[in-house]
């Protein structure tokens, strides 16, 4: 029985020694981990519009859904030929909405049915030089409401843009995570991690579609640039 005590003595003994190095060698491996710095930038590009959507509308009203149903489609007949005839493809006027609905007198306890109301609303694609022309043609052909014309980018130009934008932004990374290496008095290795999320700004015209002056007066409207923003997050290695 002695000599058993004996040996588990010396068993314990061994496995004490061997506890100290295991956790050394875990701190070291921890602190081995190559150091990081993470920033986020933005970047911007503009340019002017290459695209004018107008939107227009064309109202009637009549006593029953058919007859202002009717009323509307002449008269979006009549404007879409008139689109034709001054050069504006047929697939760059497409619906925004159509809609039919009852209109009542609520003045009496008991509301009145006075007619109904339709609405067909496009959208027309242009030049932006074109925007005030296009918009005189619409309404002197059919169209009784203008709500609005809005500049904008092709796709095409839009992706030039994004990647002006994105460039920009990784340049302004680079830089930030330069400067915070050198007061932590390390150097940029390396790139670890990178995410990136853009966003569209077309320019919108709010202001009322404005007249050249007088009855007979052309319609003029003023682009305003397009900004393309990109913002980006990248972790850099450092040493």
């Amino acid at each position: 029985m002695r000599r058993l005590a004996i040996v588990s003595l010396i068993a314990l003994v061994a496995l004490a020694g061997c506890v100290g190095p295991l956790q050394t060698d875990a701190a070291a491996d921890a602190g081995s981990e190559t150091p990081t710095i993470s920033v986020s930038a933005n970047g911007d590009a503009a340019a002017e519009p290459n695209l004018a959507v107008i939107q227009v509308s064309v109202e009637a009203r009549a006593d029953s859904a058919d007859a202002a149903r009717a009323r509307v489609a002449d008269d979006v007949s009549r404007m879409r030929a008139a689109l034709g005839e001054a050069g504006v493809p047929d697939d760059a006027v497409t619906t925004a909405t159509f809609h039919i609905s009852p209109e009542y007198d609520h003045s009496d306890a008991d509301r009145e049915l006075l007619g109904y109301r339709a609405v067909h609303a496009f959208a027309i694609e242009v030049t932006p030089d074109r925007a005030g022309e296009i918009v005189d043609v619409s309404v002197g052909n059919g169209a009784t409401a203008v709500e609005g014309v809005r500049f904008t980018l092709t796709d095409d130009r839009r992706a030039e843009l994004r990647q002006q934008a994105l460039t920009q932004a990784m340049n302004a990374a680079r830089t930030d995570a330069d400067t915070i290496a050198s007061a932590a008095d390390v150097e940029v290795t390396g790139v670890k991690t990178a995410s990136t999320s853009a966003q569209f700004v077309p320019y919108f015209e709010s202001r009322d579609v404005a007249s050249g002056g007088g009855a007979g007066g052309s319609t003029v409207v003023e682009p305003g640039p397009v900004t393309v923003s990109a913002s980006v997050s990248v972790t850099y290695t450092a040493a």
